[in-house]
């Protein structure tokens, strides 16, 4: 394990003891990315624990997430707190504050391009594929209301995660995260809308479904040739590069295109808009 951070001492996670009055809760998306960065670039920070309750106050994602890589032990910071109080404004604070924080998604997308180009797993930045396909859509629409130009420094190349079979063979379950599909399918049925309506929204509601695409690989490994060939059609696995963008996986990368134009000098912007309208 490696540990980056300071801390005052390493402590066996079944030690450990939660916060009973956490209000912070994590995702399974979210422990099993920060188990990969953990994995990847060790601790950064340490999990902090109260000398005055015994309890984990900051660091409880940590702990899951640790505990996911398969860890035994973590470094920890023991820290003073003079009052119950301030313990607990201590544990809100550690994640409203950083709610509060606002990204420049020009600057975001300017790193996020810097580390592709460097071969880098985006993923250890916490945005999945999806995510910066949402800024890059959120840029140009910005773009548009401020005179219909696109003009940030980003690739505009295509690429594919590569993911290497280590023989697993996970369940249908493991493959996609639908929790939030699911929460919005149930409040769409709960709704008094015309079913015209809800059969939009609920199409509408399929974006929110989060592929686990290393698992989708594993489970590819493990089937007959249907079931490998529709889950290429649905480009969930891409064999043929030429034949995934046939069946659409390179749709955004067209639409891209309309925004780039390019020069010897590198990206050029261009209208986002026709003269003629």
């Amino acid at each position: 394990m490696k540990i980056n951070c300071s801390y005052t001492k390493l402590v066996p996670v079944e030690e450990l003891v939660k916060h009973p009055k956490n209000p912070n809760t994590h995702t399974s998306k979210q422990i099993e990315l920060l188990a990969k960065i953990i994995k990847s670039q060790g601790f950064r920070s340490p999990i902090v624990v109260s000398k005055r309750s015994g309890f984990i106050v900051k660091g409880h994602g940590r702990l899951e997430s640790a505990i996911k890589a398969g860890l035994k032990e973590v470094p920890v910071d023991v820290q003073e707190y003079k009052s119950e109080a301030e313990e607990y404004a201590d544990m809100i604070a550690d994640n409203r504050i950083a709610e509060l924080s606002e990204m420049s998604s020009d600057t975001l997308l300017d790193l996020i391009g810097e580390l592709e180009e460097v071969d880098f797993d985006v993923d250890l930045t916490g945005f999945e594929q999806q995510d910066i396909d949402e800024l890059l859509k959120g840029v140009s629409e910005e773009g548009e209301k401020e005179g219909g130009y696109l003009d940030i420094e980003y690739t505009n190349k295509i690429k594919a995660p590569n993911y290497e079979i280590k023989g697993e063979k996970p369940s249908i379950g493991e493959l996609c995260d639908t929790e939030k599909y699911d929460s919005l399918i149930s409040e769409i049925d709960k709704s008094n809308l015309t079913e015209e309506q809800k059969k939009f929204l609920r199409v509408g509601a399929s974006r929110h479904i989060v592929f686990n695409y290393e698992k989708i690989a594993e489970y590819y490994a493990h089937q007959e040739k249907e079931a490998q060939e529709h889950m290429e059609d649905s480009a969930l696995v891409i064999i043929d590069f030429d034949k995934a963008i046939e069946k659409g996986f390179g749709t955004f990368a067209e639409s891209m295109r309309k925004y780039f134009a390019d020069t010897p000098e590198g990206p050029n912007p261009v209208p986002l808009y026709d003269d003629d309208e």
